[in-house]
């Protein structure tokens, strides 16, 4: 199943050069991160944010994990008070080029440094280029990082194992892992299966702090 998702994402236009996002030093040149921008054109997490909005509240201070070119956020800031980051500095130029008013942090995925405290955290497919242990930690630093009730907002590709493919760590999940990464923090809302490229391949997890 995880090769029949990548001949799919290279049939919608998806090639190399964006699952080579955050592999090698692709995504820490200019070109590069103008390149993944122009592939990337036409995807969005607009249906996800839509099952966010159900839960958390407008105005509320939420945190994106991995705002990349921003698309996401954009759509974030029109109801939320939104902080992007990411690890890649192009990027980061980028986002702040592009939106002067926005706020954007140099964050890690797993150790979240920051002193602010928000009442969401974001990610739309970021988080599975984390290993388990990784993962585990990013989970414990985002709860740390959430006011009481907070809410976490994120999305997987579904599948099993994991795979180097164009040098890009993958790492799958089904429910039942994700599901048993979150629950001690976390009382799960939502852990549906939705289509980005084919039924059923991704996984949306919503939950809220304990």
């Amino acid at each position: 199943m995880d090769s029949r998702f990548n001949e799919r994402r290279s049939e919608v236009g998806i090639g190399d050069a964006l699952i080579k996002k955050m592999s090698g030093e692709y995504y820490k040149t200019q070109k590069s991160v103008n390149e993944y921008i122009h592939l990337a054109k036409g995807f969005n997490g607009s249906e996800l944010i839509d099952k966010l909005k159900n839960v958390l509240q407008q105005h509320s201070i939420v945190l994106e994990i991995g705002s990349g070119p921003g698309t996401d956020w954009s759509i974030l800031n029109r109801f939320y008070k939104v902080v992007g980051s990411d690890f890649s500095l192009e990027f980061l130029n980028h986002l702040r080029y592009k939106y002067p008013t926005g706020e954007f942090l140099n964050l890690d995925a797993v150790t979240l440094k920051t002193e602010q405290k928000f009442d969401g955290i974001y990610s739309n497919k970021v988080l599975h280029h984390l290993k388990d242990k990784e993962l585990i930690e990013s989970i414990k630093n985002q709860h740390k990082t959430l006011n009481d009730g907070g809410i976490i907002c994120h999305s997987f590709w579904k599948g099993e194992d994991s795979e180097i493919f164009k040098g890009l760590f993958v790492n799958y999940h089904d429910k039942s892992s994700l599901r048993k990464f979150y629950e001690a923090g976390f009382d799960i809302l939502t852990l549906d299966t939705y289509k980005e490229f084919e039924d059923g391949d991704s996984l949306l997890l919503i939950g809220k702090k304990k």
